[in-house]
């Protein structure tokens, strides 16, 4: 916490001050009634002793005093407030094993609807943009505030040869760092990555693109899809056909989400994805400035004065 006025705070010094006159005020006043009457009568006299319950009041008052002493000298701190500027980035694997079945109707399909569904959840101030990842990774749709665009590309994509898982995770991270937001700084950053996880081919390998992505600041959170049941149809020559098994690789998923911050998740389901959205909330929907907290100690002045009063009121039928 910072001060606009730090020598206001020199007024702190009259709490010690008049905390010292009040004590030798009772113990006068103490003194004076133990002159004039006999403390044998007392308990005839009045229904019972206030006790500690006495200082109530005045600690209160006290504490109200620091409050506005302390607002007096304007203070400072560091709060996080939302942040309107972000950017998510998309990153769908388009390979030949995202065509199989084992998911209704098809692993990349259902990529497809979990993104649309991701998508309804990101606020209309972030920038969305789309990563494809089949023998290469390519932009599909450059950030954007149009949320048509990003599902339009999502309906385009089809599936190809290949997982570029590596390259698709330095594409994204690096996507990222060309915005610029209002007020000439690099918006956060944040990867949503929707794979069945099996790398493929690339120039850039899975742990290199998880320290080339970890150095940028950029999370990603990985969902995987798709089951250990998944078989792909190959058309042969002479009309035959091939089926080969693709099951997913949670362990590349989890790798990359846990090099670079991110979160991993199994499941397609509303909560998980729910869930995927809070991480990267955390991550991209604040950010911290410094403001001025004055009306925050002039409210708990008040609050404590009017609480002191009341009780005074109350308990003593006086108000200190």
């Amino acid at each position: 916490m910072s001060f606009a006025r730090p020598l206001a705070l020199v007024g702190l010094v009259a709490v010690p001050v008049l905390v010292l006159l009040w004590i030798r005020y009772d113990r006068r006043r103490r003194a004076g009634a133990a002159r004039f009457a006999s403390l044998a009568l007392v308990p005839n006299l009045i229904d019972r002793r206030p006790g500690r319950l006495r200082l109530v009041p005045p600690v209160l008052f006290l504490l109200a005093l620091t409050a506005l002493i302390v607002g007096m000298a304007r203070p400072h701190a560091n709060i996080k407030v939302p942040r309107h500027e972000a950017t998510v980035v998309l990153a769908i694997d388009v390979s030949r094993s995202m065509k199989a079945q084992d998911v209704t109707p098809t692993r990349l399909d259902a990529a497809k609807e979990a993104a649309n569904a991701f998508l309804a959840k990101v606020p209309k101030e972030y920038s969305v943009a789309l990563v494809g990842f089949g023998s290469r990774a390519f932009v599909a749709v450059p950030p954007t505030l149009d949320r048509s665009l990003v599902s339009a590309g999502l309906d385009d994509l089809n599936p190809g040869e290949g997982t570029a898982i590596g390259d698709a995770v330095v594409l994204s991270a690096q996507l990222g760092q060309r915005q610029r937001a209002v007020d000439g700084t690099v918006p956060p950053t944040s990867v949503l990555l929707l794979s069945d996880g099996a790398p493929d081919g690339g120039r850039t390998s899975v742990a290199t693109a998880t320290r080339k992505a970890r150095a940028l600041h950029v999370p990603v959170s990985t969902v995987l899809v798709g089951t250990p049941n998944g078989i792909v149809t190959q058309k042969l020559v002479g009309g035959y056909t091939e089926q080969i098994r693709v099951p997913p690789s949670p362990g590349t998923l989890t790798a990359i989400a846990q090099g670079t911050g991110g979160a991993f998740y199994r499941a397609r389901t509303s909560t998980a994805l729910d869930a995927v959205y809070r991480h990267l909330a955390t991550r991209i929907g604040h950010r911290t400035e410094n403001r001025e907290i004055t009306d925050v100690f002039a409210a708990g002045a008040i609050v404590l004065l009017l609480v002191g009063g009341g009780l005074s009121a109350f308990w003593f039928r006086r108000v200190p």
